[in-house]
């Protein structure tokens, strides 16, 4: 496994930044409880709601412009952390779907940051996020498969499986978390004026969380245009 983004991301939107979390030791089966340690979270995405929507948050407003500068309405796909908030908005909650998700949906409502987990088992070889070329093959919840249009930013693996379309829009149903996951990527991008710093406590968070539930090895990492590229340390995935 080795994750990265491409030179050509880096170039075109530099003042992403980007945070990882690999983990390994999740055991099979999605038993776990992890209701009673999402309140904090949720807490601190009331307090953004409190004095903002969530579309004029300053998270969002910058993953809004860069949907523009890719040619996409932002009101039409929205980043994955403000189609979370506008569901919490409304439901007061968000829905089960797997331990991990559910803690990483949490703490993106937080942080109002998109957080993507990835089961690493499904991944063929490495995953980066980059510009498609057209050939790529996504496979959504729906069952149906899908061909990213020539220039989308997208996570794609060696095999040109699509892991996530529209850049933070929406993940796909091949490395989706299952109650067989053990092995899983973390991955937070944001691009506003303190990304790095946020980036930063976001990833604690995860780890923290994630090893506070589970006796998980948890790695991290920060990436930037000189140091592009995370590779698990020898032993791992």
């Amino acid at each position: 496994m080795r994750f990265s983004h491409a030179e050509q991301i880096w170039a075109d939107f530099p003042e992403l930044a980007a945070g990882v979390a690999f983990v390994t030791g999740i055991p099979a089966g999605n038993g776990t409880a992890v209701a009673g340690r999402l309140g904090q979270f949720y807490a601190a995405a009331d307090a953004h709601l409190a004095t903002s929507s969530e579309a004029e948050l300053p998270q969002t407003q910058a993953w809004r412009r860069a949907f523009a500068r890719m040619g996409l309405k932002p009101t039409q796909y929205r980043c994955a952390s403000e189609a979370l908030l506008r569901r919490y908005k409304k439901e007061r909650s968000l829905p089960s779907i797997h331990p991990v998700v559910d803690l990483c949906n949490a703490i993106s409502v937080a942080y109002a940051i998109p957080v993507a987990a990835f089961d690493v088992d499904q991944v063929a070889g490495s995953l980066q996020v980059r510009y498609a070329d057209g050939t790529e093959t996504y496979l959504a919840f729906s069952g149906e498969r899908e061909q990213p249009y020539t220039g989308e930013v997208i996570f794609a693996d060696d095999a040109g499986n699509v892991h996530a379309r529209r850049w933070t829009n929406r993940q796909s149903a091949l490395s989706a978390m299952s109650p067989a996951t053990t092995t899983v990527l973390i991955v937070a991008e944001a691009m506003h004026e303190s990304a790095a710093a946020d980036i930063e406590d976001l990833i604690a968070s995860v780890a923290g969380e994630l090893t506070a539930v589970w006796p998980v090895t948890v790695q991290t990492a920060f990436l930037r245009p000189d140091q592009p590229c995370f590779q698990p340390a020898s032993g791992d995935s």
